[in-house]
């Protein structure tokens, strides 16, 4: 049986309005890609594949849902459209990934073909998957849709709580980053979806998991 690899295609949204825009985008995917590469989430460094997108391989799809979590917080202040396509991949996987191509890069294009045109849902979604698994990307792209809808409405300061938090693992040490009390951390965290998006990604990895063995 081919091995089936998650592909993560993302790209800039209102990309014209950024000033600087290869400048932060690069700088911020090095980064990520240091610590993506260092925790085993993906594959290869982050390519970028046009002027405001980028793509990588996941090491396996269930992996999907946390490098998703984390790049929604770590490539702020841009905001992303990010797609997800399961399936074979042509020859080896190496860097560039932006060189390689096969069916999980074509799903990834579909993917994110459809959030652009607005055909994945009656309402904005800022995440799709294609795994060729019809009931699955329904589950998978109904759940995203409603995170995302949450995901739409955190404010700066929750973003900076959350980042915060991710950085430091616990309520009370994030709050001593931000000089701020714990009480209204934990408040930002609550009232930025922060547990609801963090349930999300764990729940979408055991489901990949149990499909993706």
């Amino acid at each position: 049986m081919q091995s089936r690899y998650a592909v993560l295609l993302a790209d800039v949204i209102a990309s014209g309005r950024q000033r600087r825009l290869q400048n932060i985008l690069g700088e911020k995917l090095r980064a990520a890609s240091q610590v993506h590469m260092k925790n085993g989430w993906i594959r290869a460094p982050y390519a970028v594949t046009a002027g405001d997108e980028f793509q990588t391989v996941a090491t396996r799809p269930a992996m999907a849902p946390e490098i998703l979590l984390d790049l929604r917080h770590r490539m702020r202040p841009l905001q992303l459209r990010m797609a997800i396509g399961v399936g074979a991949i042509d020859g080896a996987v190496r860097a560039p990934v932006n060189r390689m191509q096969g069916e999980a890069f074509v799903r990834a294009r579909r993917a994110m073909d459809a959030l652009k045109s607005g055909m994945l849902h009656k309402y904005p979604a800022l995440t799709a998957f294609h795994t060729g698994q019809t009931s699955l990307d329904e589950i998978a792209n109904l759940i995203y849709g409603l995170s995302d809808t949450l995901l739409r409405a955190v404010t700066a300061k929750q973003w900076r709580a959350m980042e915060a938090y991710f950085a430091k693992g616990q309520v009370r040490l994030a709050a001593r980053a931000l000089r701020l009390d714990p009480s209204t951390v934990s408040r930002r965290l609550s009232r930025g979806h922060y547990w609801q998006l963090a349930e999300t990604a764990e729940a979408m990895k055991r489901l990949l998991q149990s499909e993706f063995h």
